[in-house]
């Protein structure tokens, strides 16, 4: 495995105090350098990741998990990484399957890995949820022009000069489609690898509901036209 120095974990976080404490516990600092970036956390977020040991960046105000993942994406490369991987605060996410999506990466075989829950597993997951992203997946084909198994999925990694060359403008959830338009626009080298999902109710509560993946589908066609 590459130095610790080299790989960063990029960790956006808001209101995740109940759940940061055992995500950052599951990432082994001697191989990853990680960064939590609180995104106007109202709780313990931040004061959580300090007491990790982990680079902490704060926004003064919510701005979106978008926002949240360029800063972080951006304070990596500016240290010096060369693999970023994002990974989500809330505890879906096995950190034993980073290897996993840094190996391509490694070998030279891809600019960036997608993390795909359709490919791997899923645990809990509602119909629901399912039908959701299985029509957001139909979404992007259509619209992004990418063949994906998965379109809304956090769990990615990425080399750093892919991760330099990624224009971001969507603040909010739209960022993951924005990612793959991006992915197309640059002809980056992607792949898709098997990764687990874990759902909970706290998990579910925090996440996005039907209403909310029309919204953020608009957010990023509007985005699109004045990108």
């Amino acid at each position: 495995m590459t130095h610790p120095s080299a790989i960063y974990v990029v960790i956006p976080a808001y209101k995740e105090a109940a759940r940061l404490g055992l995500t950052l516990a599951s990432l082994d600092k001697n191989l990853y350098t990680v960064v939590v970036v609180d995104d106007g956390s109202p709780d313990a977020t931040r004061a959580i990741a300090y007491n990790a040991g982990v680079w902490v960046i704060r926004h003064p105000i919510n701005r979106g998990q978008g926002a949240a993942l360029k800063t972080g994406i951006d304070f990596a490369v500016a240290q010096g990484a060369d693999y970023i991987v994002t990974f989500d605060a809330d505890g879906q996410h096995d950190a034993r399957e980073i290897p996993a999506l840094l190996q391509p990466l490694l070998e030279g075989r891809a600019d960036i890995v997608l993390g795909s829950r359709f490919i791997g597993k899923t645990i809990n997951m509602p119909w629901s949820r399912y039908l959701t992203l299985k029509l957001a997946v139909l979404f992007t084909r259509i619209v992004s022009q990418i063949h994906v198994s998965d379109t809304h999925n956090g769990f990615r990694a990425m080399t750093r000069d892919a991760a330099a060359a990624l224009v971001l403008h969507q603040d909010r959830m739209a960022h993951a489609s924005e990612i793959l338009d991006e992915i197309q626009r640059l002809k980056l080298r992607y792949l898709e690898v098997p990764v687990t999902i874990r759902y909970s109710q706290d998990t579910m509560e925090k996440g996005q509901s039907s209403l909310a993946a029309v919204r953020i589908a608009w957010q990023f066609l509007i985005g699109r036209l004045f990108k």
